[in-house]
């Protein structure tokens, strides 16, 4: 119980650190957890930026926390405001994590949001049709809880074992729920045995309803109530889909694994990585790079790759402005999680002592790299 008692410190006080260089990137360069070191990095591509992402830490356990929105920020916001907070109110009603807790987390943030659309729809109907992916991970002492929604990702880095101890395996441990992937496709399409078209190939990719790719999420409240369709408000806002029941949902995958003396360090991102890089390609960055700036180095490494495929420069990349800027790619979040205290290399008292804190990205990094308004970023945050 004691390892979450200190989330009950508000959570709107937390804020990330600035970050010079690139105008839409931001990274908070190595700080100490529980189990070792973490780094964040982000880049912007859209408008309005719509990966949220957060850190918290105590010395009793470490939580990350990436949602990736979609249709707009507004609920990946709302994620990152309200979800950390239901994990400490059920875990202290339960006497500590567990996948029913997080279940009832994810559940309570949904049930929050649906709320908030209801009360928000006349006034701004097409929040109804805003969701987003959620990725969230939990250390507490040597066990490791993987809850996901959607195509953001979870990736951990170990030794190999034998002759090839000084190479890295690259283990994914969490589902990526998009029906690009054939097997959620068919999962998909079981669910709905009368619905020949509940999944259509359009504009280059597979799409539920041919609206939307992912199969889970937080918030895309029309694809999941029947009665929006029938909403005369909602009806006015662009195309509502006539449904007989969900078509997407909000139940985790949730992965409890011990950590291991062979496990080196997690890496949590938004799918704005994973479309430029393969889990085998990101895990041996971390691994065979400093770890001073290795957030911002792996979301460089997936620029390089934007600008290889358009046959330009990494500077030039660089250069185009928000908006624009996601015809070439995504939204792209990274968190690494260093895991020295499970190989055998426990932490001293003075990085246990410092591990308490919460480091949360910029609600928007132009605005933020722009004008330096951390009090105005802490006001959006809160």
């Amino acid at each position: 119980m004691m390892m979450l008692r200190s989330l009950s410190r508000p959570l709107e006080r937390c804020l990330g650190v600035r970050a010079g260089g690139d105008a839409l990137m931001w990274h908070a360069d190595l700080k100490p957890h529980a189990s070792g070191d973490f780094s964040i990095a982000v880049v912007q591509a859209n408008n309005y930026l719509e990966d949220q992402s957060q850190v918290f830490t105590s010395p009793f356990a470490t939580y990350v926390g990436v949602y990736d929105g979609h249709g707009g920020p507004e609920a990946s916001h709302f994620v990152n405001k309200h979800l950390f907070p239901f994990l400490h109110k059920f875990a202290t009603e339960q006497g500590g994590l567990s996948a029913d807790v997080i279940k009832k987390a994810f559940n309570a943030t949904e049930e929050e949001f649906l709320r908030l659309v209801k009360r928000s729809l006349s006034v701004r109907p097409q929040i109804a049709s805003v969701g987003s992916c959620c990725l969230v991970g939990a250390i507490s002492i040597d066990v490791l809880y993987v809850a996901n929604l959607g195509d953001s990702r979870a990736v951990l880095g170990r030794k190999a074992s034998g002759d090839k101890e000084n190479t890295v395996v690259a283990e994914r441990l969490s589902t990526d729920h998009n029906v690009g992937v054939e097997e959620v496709r068919k999962e998909v399409e079981e669910l709905h045995p009368d619905d020949s078209h509940i999944v259509v190939y359009t504009r280059g990719v597979w799409r539920i309803k041919g609206i939307i790719q992912v199969s889970r999420s937080i918030g895309d409240v029309y694809l999941k109530k029947p009665d929006f369709y029938r909403d005369p408000i909602f009806q006015q806002f662009g195309n509502p889909v006539p449904l007989k029941r969900p078509v997407i949902t909000a139940e985790p995958s949730i992965l409890i694994r011990k950590l291991k003396p062979q496990d080196q360090f997690l890496i949590f991102a938004s799918d704005g990585l994973w479309e430029q890089l393969s889990d085998e390609a990101a895990v041996n960055i971390v691994f065979k790079n400093p770890r001073a700036g290795i957030a911002r180095r792996l979301v460089r490494a997936a620029l390089q790759e934007v600008a290889k495929k358009r046959e330009m420069r990494y500077s030039d990349i660089k250069k185009i402005k928000k908006g624009i800027m996601r015809h070439f790619h995504d939204d792209i979040t990274v968190i690494i999680i260093y895991l020295d205290k499970h190989r055998g290399s426990f932490c001293n008292k003075r990085t246990k002592q410092n591990a308490m804190g919460c480091t949360v990205a910029p609600v928007d990094i132009y605005s933020f790299n722009a004008d330096g308004g951390d009090e105005d970023l802490l006001q959006k945050i809160t």
